[in-house]
């Protein structure tokens, strides 16, 4: 692996470049078993309980869109990542970097959804900061939020823990964040009422949860389904054998991402996960999905086999397949 010579967006795309630059200058500085596995959140042990950790950084630009705005992203993912990893969302923090002569307003608009996706959650935000910087040394506002969860005595999930013949499930349509976010900045003019997925799913993950035979979740974000596959099939040494027919796309962003030459495969998402789950366990941990209000369109998209070489392949509505591999490049910048 090359020396990262310097930073270039398509390190924040949350792709291949995205890896390299974790494990090239952060993995490498900061090694310990806690952070090793990255995925969405980290497992602490104390005394008598399992703690999950995460942190975010919210950079999208415009700050709203239709379906939702920085502060609900920045909630919503970090609850989210929390939520994967089982646990039960305990407490957010929240830092916010302004730049002089931000909106008031707007800056309040914000503040507020934080606190309906708070509430969303069950979850308070119980500390924070704040930064003021030059006019021109920032772009409006950039959020960080961390997060604690405690996970449930026996609950453990992992990539790792994927088995040979286990299923893939996605919670709903796929790409409407991305396209969302895209057509909002680029006044684009996309028709089909598009909107941004962002929302809380740890009434999500608990419901799924109650069915035995779940092994890992993953919160599906930057560089999309196949982004997550990939790192997945990567710690489980196993092949995700994806139906392209079978992964669910609203028609209107199906329409929007060919116009616009995007795979739905590799946008991000900021509302749906991946379940692993075990084959017998599959039919009811769909049904629980999809009686829940955010795992309506959940849906059966594939399963893991053992390979001699772990990849990521797609048999295609033709009857052909294609390999995936991590997103490369920047599709969209900043899209969260």
């Amino acid at each position: 692996m090359a020396v990262l010579d310097k930073v270039v967006l398509a390190h924040g795309s949350g792709g291949r470049l995205s890896r390299e630059l974790v494990e090239q200058v952060f993995l490498k500085s900061f090694s310990n078993p806690a952070l090793a596995p990255l995925e969405d959140a980290a497992e602490v042990k104390i005394p008598g309980a399992t703690l999950a950790f995460t942190t975010d950084s919210y950079v999208v630009t415009p700050v709203e869109f239709p379906g939702a705005d920085i502060g609900r992203v920045a909630v919503c993912g970090t609850v989210n990542d929390l939520a994967v990893k089982g646990a039960r969302p305990l407490a957010l923090s929240a830092g916010f970097i302004l730049e002089e002569g931000f909106s008031g307003a707007l800056l309040t608009r914000i503040a507020a959804s934080m606190r309906r996706a708070a509430e969303e959650a069950g979850v308070k935000i119980v500390t924070g900061d704040t930064k003021v910087v030059e006019r021109g040394k920032a772009d409006g506002v950039f959020i960080n939020t961390s997060g604690v969860g405690l996970i449930p005595k026996g609950r453990s999930l992992s990539s790792a823990f994927v088995k040979h013949g286990d299923v893939i499930i996605v919670s709903g349509g796929l790409a409407d964040h991305g396209v969302a976010v895209m057509n909002a900045r680029d006044r684009l003019g996309l028709q089909g009422g598009i909107k941004s997925d962002a929302a809380p799913l740890n009434g999500l993950t608990e419901a799924v949860l109650k069915v035995p035979g779940v092994r890992a979740m993953r919160d599906i974000t930057r560089g999309g389904l196949a982004t997550v596959l990939n790192e997945v099939s990567g710690a489980c040494r196993l092949t995700a054998e994806v139906e392209e027919n079978s992964v669910p796309v609203s028609a209107a962003t199906r329409n929007a991402c060919a116009l616009l030459g995007l795979d739905p495969m590799y946008v991000a998402n900021e509302g749906k996960i991946a379940v692993f789950t075990a084959a017998a366990a599959a039919p009811a941990a769909l049904k629980a999905m999809r009686a829940h209000r955010y795992g309506r369109g959940a849906a059966i998209v594939g399963r893991m086999v053992k390979e001699k070489k772990p990849q990521v392949r797609l048999l295609t509505s033709i009857g052909g397949s294609r390999i995936m591999l991590m997103l490369e490049g920047e599709q969209l910048p900043r899209i969260c």
